[in-house]
């Protein structure tokens, strides 16, 4: 082993440019985010090495020591940007996240974060309105890895009498573990999989292995195998970094090419060779940036997440301005380096001091930002959300009559509206991701002519203005509608990857509509729905819906009910910040219309016996407004709310009529 690893501050350059070249938006670096996967393994790598020096020299862990120095490196920095991020969360993010914003920073004080966004199920690498903390999931891995890992390593090593194979091997065998368990939640629970300690572990332990096979690697590896291995390595994470994109099923077996790419290169570089890899990671621009990697993981992600806070998610900032931005959090990383990160780290008061005084100034520092984490909670969970002004209760007309301002007595209100969906979320029949079996739920007299809804959640969610519409008319509506599972007979994905639960549901949907064959079948997906790549969207869409038709019942009266606007993000967030300004939230029809499923229901309806049903027009003219007399329209992106829903009750029984028994 050579001295300092000068191929490693490379290395953690490419991680953090990978990273942070993502998060602006620069093309070609779809898969940047896999940086952060490379970080684990140089940080196995290192903290292990220096654990099982330790232990070779002592026999023991020297547990104090090792987490005062570990909240020396950390701790400084992480909870400076936690203090600054926080007063930024104050003065550009919508009222209505900054309470939601407040949990996050209370969970980064508490080394948590991670947990946090995984219990919400936030897609990391698809949130159209991410938390400005969301970057701290990382440091959340790690401290949690390294509550335990010292401690295995520690009992390990003495149980086995410092025979590094055998420990290696031990701890192997729980690296496996943790493989196991991030292939299947990545295929189960794709959150779960991307933010938890347990199927991320394994990443911080390929490191750890590699930093105990060390000697055996420099003293066996043959120098022209080493060189090959660093290049191979390096052109493996810059395959990663460019060929993953959001669509990539992440993490489960795609993280081996980063994590195995990373291990190759460090392993390389432990043994001196001329032409290696190491050479052009020892750069001084390269060591530069991994110098400050950890300052410029910190400060990139606030830094271009407040800004756009501020002028709206509805308003992406232009690539220029995101690339801009990342190029200023280099300097800022420099100067929290030099000023604080590595004054801090080396503090005579701190470092000549027993752990204690480390420990109790890391508790004292994480107990005050989490309390007053706790306060800022408190403070921003009832923002006003209203002008003040009330409006009179109106039905909805075709064309669309918008409400120019947020109303006080707005149903439902900017606060309650994302938990304003159907009574069939309450009642369980608005299936999940994993459930296959299906559940109808009737509405109306048994004995009358049966009306059936299918499709996904974009079908459920007119399920409170179509149960008026069909019940008043005499029939009786059945409900089949599972999340994220379209009617539409195409090859559905989910995060990327296939979902069986969908495939198995909609066969038994269908083999129950054609046991008994209902009056008349409403056909309603979302038109955004998340296809495999390289799909041409509208013909597949069309062709899909064209199988669904032929394989209904012929006796069956078959309508496509064209879905709602998509307006791409909530325009909740953008309302509480222009409550006098609603026509600020609108969005142009062009661009709210456009999905490639709308138009592939009327290329199915021209070419099957399917008629479209389309109230369009009474949710958009030339835009289409969030709010419409008393009422807001939107519980997100696309989902209509059950309130506005309800009132769609008429419109929806003129359209139906030509059609129910």
């Amino acid at each position: 082993m050579r001295g300092t690893r000068w191929d490693i501050q490379g290395l953690r350059a490419l991680a953090v440019g990978a990273v942070v070249m993502d998060h602006a938006g620069v093309p070609g670096v779809g898969g940047g985010y896999v940086g952060v996967d490379i970080f684990f393994v140089v940080s196995g790598f290192l903290i292990t090495g220096q654990l099982a020096r330790r232990l070779g020299d002592t026999g023991r862990v020297g547990f104090a020591d090792f987490y005062a120095r570990r909240a020396r490196r950390i701790l400084p920095a992480s909870l400076a940007v936690l203090v600054l991020t926080a007063l930024g969360v104050l003065l550009c993010v919508p009222p209505t996240l900054r309470s939601r914003a407040m949990t996050d920073a209370a969970a980064v004080a508490v080394y948590a974060p991670n947990y946090v966004f995984a219990a919400r199920g936030t897609d990391y690498l698809a949130n159209t309105t991410p938390s400005v903390f969301q970057h701290y999931w990382s440091l959340g891995v790690e401290e949690q890895f390294y509550l335990l890992w010292p401690a295995l390593l520690g009992v390990s090593w003495f149980v086995l009498r410092r025979r590094r194979g055998a420990v290696a091997g031990v701890l192997g065998v729980l690296a496996a573990a943790s493989f196991a368990a991030g292939l299947v939640l990545t295929r189960t629970n794709q959150p779960w999989a991307f933010f938890a300690l347990w199927p991320r572990a394994w990443e911080l332990a390929a490191g750890g292995l590699l930093a105990l096979a060390a000697p055996a690697v420099a003293r066996l590896l043959p120098p022209w195998v080493a060189r090959l291995l660093g290049w191979a390595g390096l052109a493996g994470i810059v395959a990663a970094c460019t060929l993953f994109t959001a669509d990539t099923v992440f993490p489960g077996a795609a993280a081996l090419l980063p994590v195995m790419s990373a291990a190759a290169v460090i392993a390389a570089g432990g043994v001196s060779v001329r032409g290696s890899v190491g050479a052009l990671l020892s750069l001084k621009p390269l060591v530069f940036l991994g110098t400050i990697s950890y300052s410029l993981y910190l400060v990139h992600w606030p830094l271009e997440q407040l800004p756009q806070a501020a002028v709206g998610y509805e308003n992406p900032l232009p690539l220029s301005v995101k690339v801009a931005l990342a190029l200023l959090a280099v300097p800022l990383a420099w100067l929290m380096y030099r000023l604080l990160e590595n004054p801090v780290r080396h503090a005579r008061v701190l470092a000549e001091a027993g752990p204690r005084r480390s420990l109790l100034a890391a508790l004292g520092g994480s107990g005050v930002l989490a309390a007053a984490s706790a306060i800022a909670i408190i403070m921003t969970a009832n923002p006003p959300l209203h002008t003040g002004r009330a409006v009179a209760d109106q039905t909805p007309t075709a064309p669309v009559k918008a409400t120019g301002f947020v109303p006080k007595n707005l149903k439902p209100s900017l606060a309650a509206a994302p938990n304003d969906n159907p009574s069939l979320y309450a009642d369980g029949c608005e299936l999940d991701f994993s459930t296959s079996r299906p559940k109808p739920c009737s509405f109306g007299p048994d004995d009358a002519p049966t009306v059936v809804l299918w499709g996904d959640s974009a079908a459920a969610q007119w399920a409170p203005g179509l149960q008026q519409a069909v019940v008043s008319s005499g029939d009786r509506l059945v409900t089949q509608t599972k999340s994220g599972c379209a009617s539409t007979l195409i090859t559905h994905v989910r995060d990327g990857g296939p979902y069986p639960s969908c495939d198995a549901w909609r066969k038994k949907v269908l083999e129950q509509l054609n046991a008994d064959p209902p009056a008349v079948i409403v056909l309603a997906d979302y038109a955004n729905e998340e296809l495999p790549k390289g799909r041409d969207a509208e013909k597949t869409w069309a062709d899909g819906l064209a199988d669904t038709i032929s394989r209904l019942p012929a006796q069956s009266r078959v309508l496509l009910l064209a879905d709602s606007p998509d307006f791409g993000t909530s325009p909740i967030e953008c309302l509480s910040q222009h409550v006098d300004d609603a026509d600020a939230c609108a969005r142009s029809a062009a661009k709210a219309l456009s999905s490639p499923g709308r138009v592939a229901a009327y290329r199915a309806a021209a070419s099957t016996r399917a008629d479209i049903v389309d109230l369009t027009q009474y949710f958009c003219a030339d835009t289409c407004p969030a709010i419409v007399g008393d009422t807001l329209v939107y519980r997100d992106s696309h989902h209509l709310t059950a309130s506005y829903a309800s009132k769609l009750s008429a419109p929806l029984k003129t359209k139906l009529a030509p059609y129910l028994p």
